[in-house]
C-alpha cells in the first residue's frame, strides 16, 4: 500500500522507496508511530514553550544576573544536567543551568551512540539473580522507547548481529536475547530472530566465515549523542530555563536557615569563561550533575566529603563505512579480555568500541595507542581475512570518561553502583551521578523529585515522558524532500539537515549560500565528502556555539568522523564564525590553534600522525625501493633529492591537469615530516613503507604520484580525493 504523508502540502511516496531511503528499521518504526502504536504515553497537558526560539546567550546571561532567586540551579550541561533543567522547568520551577565548557563537551558526546537497555546487564541479572540490575534494564528499555519517540530525527532503531561460532552458544544466546525482548514488553522495537550462516553472511558479508554457525539479530536504538544533548538543552531554554555554556562555578554560596539554624547551599558564584566576568546566581536548590567532576563540586560543599566517583575511560575509533553494512551493527560479546565490543554503522562511517580502563579525571581525555590497537585486534577477529584491517583506516578516535560511582549511603562504600545515585548533603546540595545515557530522563525525574521534597518546592509530577525535543515535533521521514524541492539542496545534504535539525532544518536551509552552480542551487559544503554546509556554522551560533571546537565536534560531528576533514574545514569555519562574532585576527588565530590542538590530542590526530614520522622505519624490498625511487624522480627531474609544489605543478601541467595551489600544499604537507616545505626522498620512502604495513592508508600524494606515473603519456585526470576520507 502506498505510504502517504502530508508535509505542508501533499507528497506521495511509495512505501518501498521510502524504506530504501530511511532504512527498513527506521521506516518500520515510523509506520508503527503513524498507526498509533506509540511506545509511551504523551505528556499530559504540557504547556507550549514560552520561546519560539531559544534566547541568545547574552539574554540568558542577563537573566542569570538579574533574577533574584531561582528555584533550581543545575551545575553541568551534559545529558543528565540538561535533562534536570528540562524536567524542572516543565514542572513550572524557575530554573537555571550553567556549564563550564560547552553542552555535551564531556562524556555525553563521546559515547557508543547507542540507546540501549544493556544486554550484558540482563545476562548478569539472570546469572546472579540481581534484582537491581534487572530493574535497571527494565527502566532503560522504557527510556529507550521514549527517546526514540521524542527525538525521531536524531534516533532510530538499529539491528545488531551477534555472530555465533559454537553450536551450543546458539540456544544459549537465543534464550538471552528473547528474554531481552520479553523484558522490553510493549517497548520492544522489533522481535529478535535467528539467521543461518548463509543469511548472516548475506547481511554482513565482511564477517569471518570460518566456523560460523549462524547469528542472532536483536534491536536497540542509535542516536547522534551530542546533538541529542543539545536538543535537550535547547528545549529547556525554549520552555524558559536560563541556560548558559562557558559559565564556570568557582564556589558555592551558603546561608544559614533562620528556622533550623543549619547552613544551606543557596547558589553559586559563576564566572563567564569567555569574558572573565563573575556574578552570583542564587537558588533555593543546587543540583550537582557534573559527571566525572562530581567529587570536585561535592568538595566545594564539604572539603572532607568522601570521593564517590571512580572514573573509567572508554575509547572508540571511527573507520570507513565499508567496514560494516549500512544498517546492521555487530556485537562481540566476549573479547580476549572479557569486555564487550560494538561495531556499528554511524553517519555513514563505522564506530568500534569501547574499552573500559581506570583513569584520572581530566577535561581533555586522550585515546591511547594501546586502546586503539586493542579495538583493531578485536575487529580483526570477527572480520573476514579478505578484509585487511589497517591502522591507517582509523579516521578518528576519542576517549570518554564514564563516571562510575559508589553510593555514599551504602554500607559497602567500595561497591560500584550499577544504577544512578541521588545523594543529598547536609547542606542540601543534591548530587546525581552514575547511570547511563539512555536513562538520563528518569535520572532527571528522580533528581527533581528529591529536590522538590528536600527543599519544599511547589511543583507537580514530571512531564517529560512523551515531550518532544527541539526539532522532533513536526519531523517526518519525507521532510528532506521539501528541502530539495523548495530550496534546491542536494539530496544528501537535505537528508543530513533533516536528520540533524528535524523540523528546524528549514531555518538552516534559509541561511544557505548560493553555490553559483546549476545544481545544487544552495548549500556550499564545508568539505567535499561530508554533507555539512556553511549555513550550519551561522545556525550553530544561534545554538550557543562559541568556539571553533564547538562547531567541529558538537554542532557538526566532523571531528568525530574524520580529523583530517575537520582540520581542512577549520579555516573556513573560523572565518565564518569570526564574521558573525566580530573576531579580530588574533582571536581567529587563537581559535585555529585551540581547535587543532583539540584534534591532535583528543580526537586521535596525534596517534594517527605518529604512524608516519621522521623516525619511521623503512622496511621495503630492494626492488620496491628502486621502483619508488624511479617514481619519485619523475617529479624530481633536477635530482635535488626532494620535491616541492613547483615540481608537482610541472608534472600536472605536462598532462594538462590543473590543481589549486592550496590543495597541493595540503597534499605535500601530509607527508612533509620535518615541515620544511618539501618532501624528501627519505620521507617518500617512509610513506610507502608505512602504506605497505597498513599503518597509513589513502595518502593523496601516494595516489597522485602513482597515477601520474601511469598516465604521463595518456593525459588522464588524476584523482586526489582522500580514499574514503582517509589520510
Amino acid at each position: 500500500m502506498a505510504f502517504q504523508k502530508a508535509v505542508k502540502g501533499t507528497i506521495l511516496v511509495g512505501g518501498g522507496a521510502l524504506a530504501t531511503v530511511l532504512g527498513l528499521s527506521q521506516f518500520a518504526h515510523y509506520r508503527r508511530k503513524q498507526m498509533n502504536l506509540a511506545y509511551v504515553k504523551a505528556a499530559d497537558c504540557i504547556s507550549e514553550p514560552v520561546n519560539r526560539e531559544p534566547p541568545s546567550r547574552e539574554a540568558q546571561l542577563l537573566t542569570l544576573q538579574n533574577t533574584s532567586e531561582f528555584d533550581i540551579l543545575v551545575i553541568g550541561g551534559g545529558a543528565t544536567g540538561s535533562g534536570c533543567a528540562l524536567d524542572a522547568v516543565t514542572r513550572g520551577l524557575k530554573t537555571a543551568l550553567v556549564e563550564r565548557d560547552d553542552f555535551s563537551s564531556g562524556t555525553s558526546s563521546r559515547s557508543t551512540k547507542l540507546i540501549h537497555g544493556g544486554v550484558r546487564y540482563l545476562q548478569k541479572a539472570i546469572m546472579k539473580l540481581d534484582i537491581e540490575q534487572y530493574r535497571m534494564v527494565k527502566e532503560a528499555l522504557h527510556e529507550r522507547a521514549n527517546l526514540l519517540e521524542i527525538a525521531p530525527h536524531l534516533s532510530a532503531p538499529l539491528p545488531i548481529m551477534l555472530p555465533v561460532y559454537k553450536w551450543w552458544q546458539l540456544p544459549y544466546y537465543w534464550v538471552g536475547i528473547k528474554l531481552y525482548d520479553l523484558v522490553a514488553g510493549s517497548n520492544c522495537l522489533k522481535s529478535s530472530y535467528v539467521l543461518s550462516k548463509s543469511r548472516a553472511l548475506e547481511h554482513f558479508p565482511m564477517l569471518q566465515k570460518d566456523k560460523l554457525v549462524g547469528a542472532i539479530v536483536y534491536y536497540d536504538g542509535q542516536h547522534n549523542d551530542a546533538r541529542m544533548n543539545l536538543a535537550i538543552a535547547l528545549t529547556a531554554a525554549r520552555y524558559g530555563a536560563a541556560t548558559a555554556n562557558y559559565m564556570e562555578v568557582v564556589s558555592l554560596l551558603k546561608k544559614t536557615d533562620p528556622q533550623t539554624g543549619k547552613v544551606r547551599v543557596s547558589g553559586a558564584r559563576c564566572k563567564d569563561v569567555l569574558t572573565g566576568q563573575e556574578f552570583d546566581v542564587r537558588a533555593k536548590c543546587v543540583i550537582n550533575a557534573t559527571g566525572p567532576f562530581t567529587d570536585s563540586v561535592r568538595k566545594m560543599d564539604d572539603k572532607d566529603a568522601a570521593a564517590i566517583c571512580q572514573p573509567s575511560a572508554g575509547v572508540h575509533i571511527v573507520m570507513p563505512g565499508y567496514y560494516s553494512p549500512e544498517s546492521m551493527g555487530l556485537l562481540d560479546p566476549a573479547t580476549s579480555d572479557g569486555r564487550v565490543i560494538f561495531f556499528l554503522p554511524w553517519q555513514k562511517m563505522t564506530i568500534a568500541g569501547t574499552t573500559d580502563t581506570p583513569t584520572d579525571v581530566t577535561h581533555h581525555p586522550i585515546p591511547s595507542e594501546e586502546d586503539i590497537n586493542f579495538i583493531l585486534n578485536e575487529v580483526r577477529n570477527y572480520l573476514s581475512c579478505d578484509v585487511e584491517v589497517r591502522r591507517g583506516d582509523v579516521l578518528a578516535a576519542w576517549s570518554g570518561i564514564r563516571p562510575l560511582v559508589t553510593d555514599p549511603k551504602s554500607a559497602d562504600t567500595q561497591s560500584i553502583s550499577r544504577n544512578h545515585v541521588v545523594d543529598i548533603s547536609e547542606s542540601g546540595l543534591i548530587t546525581i551521578a552514575g547511570g547511563k545515557w539512555t536513562t538520563y530522563r528518569s535520572m532527571a525525574e528522580d533528581t527533581i523529585n528529591a529536590a522538590v521534597k528536600t527543599h519544599n518546592l511547589k511543583a507537580g509530577p514530571s512531564r517529560t515522558v512523551g515531550l518532544f525535543l527541539q526539532g522532533g515535533k513536526d519531523w517526518s521521514p519525507t521532510l528532506y524532500i521539501r528541502l530539495v524541492q523548495d530550496y534546491g539542496l542536494e539530496s544528501e545534504v537535505a537528508q543530513h539537515l533533516a536528520a540533524t535539525y528535524g523540523d528546524k532544518a528549514f531555518e538552516v536551509a534559509k541561511m544557505a549560500s548560493v553555490t553559483g552552480k546549476r545544481w545544487p542551487i544552495v548549500g556550499v559544503r564545508l568539505v567535499s565528502e561530508f554533507p555539512y554546509i556553511e549555513a550550519e556554522v551561522k545556525y550553530g551560533i544561534k545554538e550557543y556555539a562559541c568556539t571553533a571546537v564547538d562547531m567541529i565536534s558538537r554542532r557538526t560531528r566532523l571531528a568525530f568522523l574524520n580529523v583530517q576533514a575537520a582540520e581542512e574545514a577549520l579555516p573556513r569555519i573560523v572565518e565564518l564564525m569570526g564574521r558573525e562574532l566580530n573576531w579580530d585576527d588574533y582571536k581567529k588565530q587563537e581559535q585555529l590553534e585551540t581547535a587543532r590542538k583539540f584534534l591532535y590530542y583528543e580526537m586521535g590526530y596525534k596517534s594517527r600522525s605518529e604512524q608516519l614520522t621522521d623516525r619511521s622505519e623503512i622496511s621495503l624490498l630492494p626492488s620496491d625501493i628502486d621502483r619508488y625511487k624511479k617514481r619519485f624522480h619523475k617529479f624530481d627531474a633536477d635530482q635535488k633529492g626532494f620535491i616541492t609544489i613547483v615540481d608537482v605543478q610541472r608534472v600536472l601541467e605536462s598532462i594538462n591537469v590543473q590543481m589549486d595551489e592550496n590543495t597541493l600544499h595540503e597534499i605535500l604537507n601530509e607527508v612533509d615530516l620535518n615541515k620544511n616545505g618539501q618532501v624528501e626522498l627519505n620521507e617518500f620512502l617512509q610513506l610507502m613503507s608505512a602504506i605497505q604495513k597498513g599503518r597509513v592508508s589513502g595518502s593523496r600524494l601516494a595516489i597522485l604520484m602513482k597515477t601520474a606515473e601511469e598516465n604521463l603519456d595518456r593525459r588522464v585526470p588524476i584523482p586526489v580525493d582522500r580514499s574514503c576520507g582517509g589520510f
